[in-house]
């Protein structure tokens, strides 16, 4: 099928599922573009795919094997959130995972987890999830209030990672956190308020919660914190951007568990 309409039924749907959250959590869909996030995503959680007419013709062998639909390169140009779009998108089935889950992804050689409290920037989201992989995490947990973790712009920032790091969404952080400590994972909270962290400061099985880029933890998530640590910091900079310090943090988790096995 050539779509070369941009009243067409599913390029309405596409750029539904781009730029509504809402329409994104109702339908359990998103959308990943590009051809090395296309090639990332596992087979059995593709719905549909969309080609523009360039695209296809230069790749026949690469779309061996797949369904797809071919959008004329101008319709493309309209649902692509790039300059120079690569001419493949996808839309892709929504992972469920829940706290449990998380829980007993743990490692047995020892764990990392990230709890984000009200983190509000796609980027950062995003970066978050590239480096927890990177960094051997063992999930993500965040709240309900948290950037949509299916914004394009976080999906685009992941690169990839997206397929390979589980996540649950908090409804209930308080809770949700005493269930950590509960399964044996000893909470770190990044806080102003904290001790400087030195080498060896963590344990075995940690979980770091990670706070809004400007106001920091709330104080009911903060509370349930086993304890508060912050960064050292030189010359007049307060605090870091919130990826950056994560990502210090969760290697320093790593580095931890590392000398332990």
């Amino acid at each position: 099928m050539l779509i070369t309409s941009a009243t067409n039924a599913h390029i309405k749907n596409i750029i539904s599922l781009k730029e509504k959250s809402k329409v994104r959590k109702s339908t359990g869909l998103f959308t990943v573009e590009g051809i090395k996030m296309f090639l990332e995503v596992p087979r059995d959680e593709l719905k549909e795919i969309y080609v523009s007419e360039s695209f296809e013709k230069e790749n026949k062998d690469s779309l061996k094997g797949y369904s797809y639909n071919i959008v004329s390169d101008n319709i493309f140009k309209k649902i692509s959130d790039t300059v120079t779009p690569q001419g493949v998108l996808a839309i892709v089935k929504q992972k469920k995972y829940t706290v449990e889950d998380i829980i007993e992804k743990r490692n047995k050689n020892g764990s990392c987890i990230v709890v984000l409290d009200r983190l509000q920037d796609p980027g950062n989201l995003g970066t978050i999830v590239r480096t927890g992989e990177g960094a051997g995490i063992s999930g993500i947990i965040m709240s309900s209030d948290c950037a949509d973790i299916y914004n394009p712009k976080v999906i685009r920032s992941t690169m990839g990672s997206i397929f390979r790091v589980p996540f649950a969404i908090s409804h209930n952080l308080p809770e949700d956190i005493d269930k950590l400590k509960q399964g044996g994972i000893t909470t770190y909270a990044a806080h102003l308020k904290g001790d400087l962290y030195h080498n060896g400061v963590f344990n075995r099985d940690v979980a770091l919660l990670i706070g809004n880029e400007a106001r920091g933890l709330s104080q009911e998530v903060s509370q349930k914190a086993d304890r508060l640590i912050k960064i050292p910091m030189e010359g007049k900079v307060e605090s870091l951007n919130a990826a950056i310090a994560t990502a210090i943090l969760m290697y320093e988790a790593k580095a931890v568990r590392d000398k332990i096995q």
